[in-house]
This record gives C-alpha cells, sequence and structure tokens, in this order.
C-alpha cells in the first residue's frame, strides 16, 4: 500500500462560515452525517481517463462539482433483483460488519447514478445490461425517483430489471469535516457505462455535466478555466479545489495517474475512512487530509 502522507487541501468558500465558527466556539460535537453513494463514471479516451462530472445546485457536502450521488433512502432496503457479488461481499471490500448498510450503499449508489445521469447498473440477467436509457419514458421514470413519486426499486420490478452489482467497484470512504454544518459520510464506488448507454442531465434539475479528462483538470487545478465554463456564481473564479471536496480532488489525481480504466479499477484499496481535519496554516484556515500521495511532482503542500 502507498505510505501516508499528510495533505492540505483549500478550505471551499462554503465552509469558511462553519470553519470560523467552529475555531470562536470551541470544538463541539459534530453533527450526525448523513449516509450517502456516489459513483465514479469512468471512459478511456485518446487524452486519458475520463470521467463525469456535474453540478450541484445549493450547498452540498460532495461539493459544488461532483461525481453522480447524494443521499440513501428508507427504499435502498427494499427488495429488489440482485445480480453479482452478495452484500456480504460487499461488506467485506467496504470493511464494516453491517451487511445491511452495505447492501443500502450499493443500492443508493445505482440508484442515485441512475437518478442523476441515466446511466443503469441493470439487466434481465447476469450476462447483459439494459439499452438506450436515454428515451423519454425512462427520463420519466428518473424524473419520479428524483421527486420520491416512484422508488427506483419498483421501477425496476417493472421491468424485470435486476442490479447488476457486479459492475460496481468499491474506492474509498469519505467523511464531511466535524465543523461543517452539513455532514456526508460517503461510500464512493467506480463504474464504467453499460454498452449503448450515455450520461446526460436530469431535465427538470441539470445544469451541468460533462465527461472531463483528469489529466487535463488536475494540470489544470490552479486555473478557474473548469469553474469559469460551469458559469455558475458560485463557480466561476473559482480554482479546483474551491469547487470540489478533497476527496474529488485525490480521486482526479489517481485517475489522472492511472494508465486507463482496467489500471484504475484492478488497483488493490485498502477499506479506510478519510476525514479532512481543519488546520490553521501561515496562509489560513485549510483541510488536512491522510491520503496516498500518487502524482510526481505533486504541488499539494505536505507536512
Amino acid at each position: 500500500m502507498p505510505q501516508l502522507a499528510r495533505r492540505l487541501f483549500v478550505l471551499p468558500p462554503d465552509l469558511e462560515g462553519a470553519a470560523q465558527s467552529w475555531l470562536e466556539h470551541g470544538e463541539r460535537t459534530p453533527r450526525a452525517a448523513r449516509l450517502a453513494s456516489s459513483v465514479v463514471l469512468l471512459r478511456d479516451s485518446p487524452t486519458g481517463l475520463e470521467t463525469w462530472l456535474g453540478y450541484r445546485p445549493g450547498s452540498s457536502p460532495l461539493g459544488v462539482l461532483a461525481f453522480p450521488g447524494g443521499s440513501l433512502q428508507a427504499s435502498d432496503d427494499d427488495a429488489v433483483g440482485w445480480l453479482g457479488p452478495p452484500p456480504q461481499h460487499w461488506a467485506e471490500q467496504m470493511g464494516t460488519d453491517d451487511v445491511t448498510l452495505a447492501r443500502r450503499h450499493v443500492v443508493g449508489a445505482i440508484r442515485e447514478l441512475f437518478e442523476e445521469t441515466g446511466v443503469l447498473l441493470a439487466g434481465s440477467d447476469v450476462s447483459g445490461t439494459v439499452e438506450a436509457t436515454s428515451t423519454h419514458d425512462w427520463m420519466r421514470a428518473r424524473e419520479a425517483i428524483a421527486n420520491q413519486e416512484k422508488s427506483f426499486t419498483e421501477a425496476l420490478s417493472r421491468r424485470g430489471l435486476s442490479l447488476r452489482t457486479d459492475l460496481l467497484k468499491s474506492l474509498v470512504n469519505w467523511r464531511s469535516p466535524d465543523f461543517a454544518h452539513q455532514r456526508f459520510d460517503t461510500r464512493y464506488f467506480a463504474a464504467t457505462v453499460p454498452m449503448n448507454q450515455q450520461p446526460s442531465l436530469l431535465d427538470s434539475k441539470g445544469v451541468w455535466g460533462r465527461w472531463v479528462c483528469a489529466t487535463k483538470v488536475i494540470a489544470e487545478r490552479h486555473t478557474t478555466a473548469l469553474g469559469d465554463e460551469v458559469g455558475q456564481e458560485n463557480t466561476v473564479g473559482l480554482t479546483l479545489s474551491q469547487l470540489v471536496v478533497p476527496g474529488v480532488e485525490i480521486m482526479l489525481e489517481k485517475m489522472a495517474a492511472a494508465n486507463g480504466c482496467i489500471a484504475y479499477l484492478s488497483y488493490k484499496r485498502k477499506a479506510h475512512v478519510y476525514q479532512p481535519k481543519l488546520v490553521e496554516e501561515d496562509s489560513g484556515l485549510m483541510l488536512e487530509v491522510e491520503a496516498a500521495k500518487t502524482v510526481a511532482g505533486d504541488p499539494q503542500r505536505e507536512r
């Protein structure tokens, strides 16, 4: 396993108030973290590994720009067709003894991915996946699930589909810093896009989302190019560290360093909880994370 190093990241603008309050009033009991799942979509390209990033309106513990994801729901515990490794396998991969929780995270990950991008990791058997999920019918299903008018498991059952859990790969567990007013305990997964599917924005909520080249994003991390392109009030003029949580930036680094999808997905990861801590530096407040240093000549500061 790579040696862990102390990494320092910029404190995102939307956390500055909470950080100051935490320091001024003394450390208190952190707010409870909501359980969440997120999926890193991957594809190979001539310029390197690409991933799907989307804009999240409001203040999200996943970041202003993030991979598809969100909070787990009670319906994620509902019965659903299941193809691939059983929940016990996922519990082992995620480093937890709670098999029910592991199952919930897997269902939530596949649901959030479908809701936000239309990419559906499901099929009628283990040899295939559903195709052409970009139709009006599927968009209506996504909208109904997003508005909680219909559960994801109901939508699958109606169409005779089962989850293809074998198409997911467990990555890391990230927790929001203790001082944050909104906190997520997020399990990140990775997946490639099934045949004859393409990600798309949700009609009612999508603002910006596209495939980005990890190498390019990391190379331009200290510029405002990506934030300016998104063009929202809380993205223009901001650098990558101000737009994404440290976990996303570190994952983008690893994608930039990986030699394609297969190399990235086959990398052996040990279950570990990563959580940023608030530290005071000469330049101001920053987030400190213990994480592997994976990029040669990494411009991030260390301690």
